[in-house]
């Protein structure tokens, strides 16, 4: 706890250093995360920031601004449900653009391992990566239908073995090291993600939870407090996942993948991205 909270006073003292230097400095564009990659192998090198987007406050989100607890969450769905719903054929081309290495356009960043490898290695064998079903789709059982199935809000290209290892296990910390998963650890039941996309995971998880409350013909999807939640759906551990949001903010790669869905794929927004404070704010 006490690693937490020094995280978080350190985010704090960050952001409030950003706000004055934009007082006199000109405002930048962020770009995409730099990557630095080889064709095969090299994990993605990313910087963390500590900053809220709220460039949507006044427009995407202006009906959940001020609103906390189960209110906010309830605006929360209503503003996210609203968006265009991909058929499962769509998602590999998706992919190829919302997670775009921004240093090889020709390649895309690996989710759990951070390697960086050709677009064109799509499929199933050894060597290639695969859509990742970042709230296992058995959890829930809404396998590759068009919704919950096929949302790139929580699909990112994996690795085919490293997916393989993470299977349908719930999160939590802990475990021993997956071989070339890039610092994630697994146990019997559970996957920890290395540390660079913890946070990524995390707000993954708590859009999940929000978007999907039991309409559309789909289950009500909840973050819970456990591990081995099986085919229910659930998915743990409420608590790992938190500290992992405040310990891994969003970074521009994250960003800019939020962006890319919203304006070229689906037109909604994973809100936790943009104010990850929401996440303590209705869990």
């Amino acid at each position: 706890m006490l690693a937490i909270r020094t995280r978080r006073r350190k985010a704090v003292v960050l952001a409030t250093a950003a706000v004055l230097a934009g007082l006199t400095a000109p405002s930048l564009t962020a770009s995409p995360a730099t990557a630095t990659t080889t064709t095969a192998t090299t994990t993605t090198a990313t910087t963390n920031t500590a900053t809220t987007n709220t460039d949507y406050d006044d427009t995407y989100y202006k009906d959940a601004i001020g609103k906390t607890g189960a209110s906010l969450k309830s605006s929360l769905h209503t503003i996210i449900s609203d968006q265009t719903k991909l058929p499962y054929s769509a998602v590999w081309d998706a992919l190829k653009a919302t997670d775009e290495d921004p240093d090889n356009s020709g390649n895309v960043i690996l989710l759990y391992s951070g390697v960086s490898r050709s677009k064109s290695l799509n499929g199933g064998d050894t060597g290639d990566w695969n859509r990742e079903h970042v709230w296992a789709k058995s959890h829930g059982d809404f396998g590759t239908s068009t919704g919950p199935g096929t949302d790139i809000h929580h699909l990112r290209p994996s690795d085919v073995r490293v997916n393989s290892v993470r299977g349908n296990k719930d999160f939590d910390n802990g475990g021993s090291a997956v071989s070339e998963g890039g610092g994630s650890l697994t146990d019997s039941d559970s996957f920890e993600p290395r540390d660079a996309v913890k946070g990524d995971v995390a707000r993954m998880i708590f859009y999940m939870a929000v978007r999907y409350e039991g309409g559309d013909g789909f289950a009500d999807l909840e973050v819970n407090g456990q591990v081995g939640n099986g085919s229910n759906p659930y998915i743990g551990k409420l608590s790992v996942l938190k500290a992992w949001n405040d310990e891994d903010p969003p970074d521009a790669f994250e960003e800019h993948r939020n962006q890319v869905v919203y304006d070229d794929y689906q037109h909604n927004r994973n809100p936790f991205i943009d104010h990850p404070e929401w996440v303590e704010s209705i869990w």
